[in-house]
């Protein structure tokens, strides 16, 4: 399964064709025999001599569209004109922007969205604190926060680096959930100043969405931020652990295996790994049972076994090079006390996950596995081994991190619903039992019927999802007594879909 051409290396080539019959058919010819996807063939001009179109194209890489170009400067009567980068160009000047939600035209308006107006609604929030939610974009409003030190596919780049990253992380908040987001972008990567920073900034926001800060770092970042009064997810943690657990739960079905009964090796035992392996063994921050629920009723399934591997090999107790996180993963993995190697952690395991580094899975060890086994290799933009090997090998269900295979596991699916059901619910935190309950709503939207080995994750462009996540995780919040909120459905009030509606407190009666 070669890797296919995708828009996020499409380019834009503008061509002085000589104009005669059948050079139209040798300018895509090039470009086909050069593995180019053609999008789109515009006519720019039309002279007697030469006609101008624009070509887009989508490649695999930098380097292969470089090579379209040069076959196409090889065909004779054509000139290339110039070349765009279309993902360049959608960057230039941001993707993001602050848009007024109420009109400014009049003197009236003027008065009542600033002063003399404004004043009246300060001191309602002063007088009455929890109105900031209510009366500011505080009740609809996400912080990402980011030192740009473990970009993902990138590495530690820094913070103006990361901004891009950040900004289309806001632009799917917004797409996806309807709420605000803005890039924090801190140029520090000292732990306690992250902390001390986000705790000045806090009262713009209602949630915090860690992004992108290396492990061991961002652990003690979360930790420290535990008691803002606000949820604070690191999303390279949770987000990830929540659609691969999702992910694995329809696996599963699919191969005929019980959850309950998957032994599974991770590989990675970064900010992902060490968050895939707690939700899987339903475990919470601490490595603690997790008391929380993934709905109301239901007691979380841990698999039944789980090694996690590093660099090292396979984490356990009696390793001397552990550092304070790593003694704590072995202190509730492995199970049977497993050494060696990443290839001796695979052996007769029914599911791989990776989320370490590409290609260093080979075909061998996938064969090791148990029978029907499940590999997830979400290691980007170079998974631990390519799909079609794991699949010529023997595997049954295989999952990415990329767009351009089935089965993508991307955090866009978990993030945009946990943060509106935790928004909505005004959640003091985030709980285990939030986490697991996104993850059974993402593997919801794929009917038993519908389970294929290609079609275990929806489409982040299912809408169904978010709102799914949404109810879970508010529902959830509720049930672990960390909502500020009483959950009421609108469907059962109004006939009508909706994602959730809040019964008015007090305050928001009088005023």
């Amino acid at each position: 399964m070669s890797i296919r051409p995708s828009a996020g290396y499409s380019i834009t080539i503008r061509l002085e064709i000589k104009n005669e019959v059948g050079m139209l058919g040798r300018v895509t010819s090039a470009i086909g025999g050069a593995g180019g996807d053609i999008g789109a063939v515009d006519i720019v001009s039309v002279a007697p001599e030469r006609v101008t179109r624009d070509f887009t194209i989508k490649a695999r890489d930098e380097h292969h569209g470089e090579a379209v170009v040069e076959a196409l400067k090889a065909v004779d009567g054509v000139h290339v004109a110039s070349v765009s980068d279309r993902t360049f160009l959608l960057h230039m000047g941001g993707k993001i922007e602050i848009v007024g939600r109420v009109p400014v035209k009049t003197r009236d308006d003027l008065s009542m969205v600033y002063t003399p107006g404004v004043a009246r609604v300060s001191r309602a929030i002063a007088e009455h604190p929890e109105q900031v939610h209510t009366l500011t974009i505080k009740r609809n409003t996400v912080g990402i926060v980011t030192d740009g030190s473990a970009v993902l596919g990138l590495g530690n780049i820094g913070p103006a680096a990361a901004l891009p990253v950040m900004e289309g992380k806001a632009l799917l908040f917004k797409a996806l959930a309807g709420l605000n987001a803005f890039p924090i972008c801190l140029d520090t990567q000292d732990p306690d100043e992250i902390v001390r920073t986000v705790r000045l900034i806090a009262p713009v926001f209602g949630g915090i969405n860690l992004e992108d800060i290396s492990a061991p770092r961002c652990f003690k970042v979360e930790e420290g931020l535990i008691d803002l009064g606000i949820p604070v997810m690191h999303d390279d943690q949770h987000g990830t652990a929540v659609v691969v657990r999702a992910g694995l739960l329809n696996a599963a079905a699919v191969v005929g295996k019980r959850f309950e009964d998957l032994r599974v090796a991770v590989c990675g035992a970064g900010a992902a790994g060490s968050a895939i392996a707690r939700l899987l063994l339903c475990r919470d921050a601490q490595g603690q049972d997790a008391p929380g629920q993934d709905a109301p009723g239901k007691t979380c399934r841990p698999v039944r076994d789980l090694i996690v591997c590093d660099r090292g090999g396979i984490i356990h107790p009696a390793r001397p090079d552990l550092g304070p996180a790593k003694t704590d993963l072995a202190s509730w993995t492995n199970r049977e006390g497993r050494r060696g190697s990443l290839a001796d952690a695979m052996k007769d395991a029914d599911a791989f996950i990776g989320v370490s580094a590409g290609g260093i899975v080979s075909g061998g060890m996938v064969r090791s596995m148990a029978g029907r086994p499940i590999v997830f290799a979400l290691a980007n933009p170079d998974p631990e081994i390519m799909p079609d090997e794991a699949e010529a090998a023997g595997a049954a269900v295989t999952a990415t991190g990329r767009s351009d295979f089935p089965n993508q596991v991307n955090n866009a699916l978990a993030f945009p619903g946990l943060f509106k059901g935790a928004l909505d619910a005004r959640a003091r935190r985030f709980t285990p039992g939030m986490f697991l309950a996104a993850s059974e709503a993402i593997a919801s939207m794929i009917r038993p019927d519908e389970r294929l080995p290609d079609h275990i994750i929806p489409s982040i462009f299912d809408r169904r999802v978010t709102r799914a996540v949404c109810r879970a995780v508010a529902h959830a919040a509720q049930a672990d007594g960390v909502a500020a909120r009483r959950h009421r459905d609108a469907a059962t009030r109004t006939g009508q879909p909706h994602i959730a509606l809040w019964e008015p407190d007090a305050l928001s009666r009088e005023l």
